[in-house]
């Protein structure tokens, strides 16, 4: 056994197998630059009412996340996680809140896989603390924590993909033929 630290597999002067051979390192994958709060939004349109109300029955409580990523310029993105959530007792609402949340990252990896990292890996990223916010924010506003579980943004970005996919098909097929 030796005390030498081990290199990765390459040239051994610290250039990566895909690296330039010029020793200099090579730029992490992805870079969180900021974190931020863009649009926070919370309506309690029916309180102090409600209060007793949700003491007696169980509401409806109805969540939409979105993701929006765009280019800032030298391989920096901004990722926005927008999520909207209301409450509703029947036809009164409880309570909504609307959270943007967003992140600037830089990234560096190929073309090919741009888009899932922006559209997957960087909400991951953003999500836990995004929940935390809208925990908060139900919270302070006089309610029980909405404490929103994990969510899949590998199935989102794969219904996204086929929902366009299915809207290029449907464009292209009321152009493509003559009756």
């Amino acid at each position: 056994m030796t005390d030498t630290p081990e290199t990765p597999a390459g040239n051994g002067q610290g250039a990566g197998p895909a690296g330039a051979g010029d020793g200099a390192p090579t730029p992490p994958p992805l870079a969180i630059n900021a974190q931020y709060i863009k649009d926070l939004s919370f309506e309690a349109p029916t309180a102090p009412g409600i209060f007793g109300e949700l003491q007696k029955r169980q509401p409806d409580i109805n969540v939409n996340v979105n993701v929006q990523a765009t280019p800032l310029g030298n391989n920096a993105y901004e990722v926005v996680l927008v999520t909207r959530a209301e409450c509703k007792l029947g036809e009164s609402t409880a309570f909504l809140t609307e959270l943007s949340y967003g992140g600037v990252f830089t990234l560096n990896v190929p073309q090919e896989h741009l888009r899932p990292v922006l559209l997957i890996e960087c909400p991951r990223i953003l999500f836990p603390f995004a929940r935390h916010i809208l925990a908060n924010t139900t919270r302070e506003g006089g309610f029980l924590p909405l404490m929103l579980g994990p969510i899949d943004f590998v199935a989102m970005y794969q219904r996204h993909a086929q929902q366009q996919q299915a809207a290029v098909e449907a464009a292209s097929d009321q152009g493509g033929s003559i009756a």
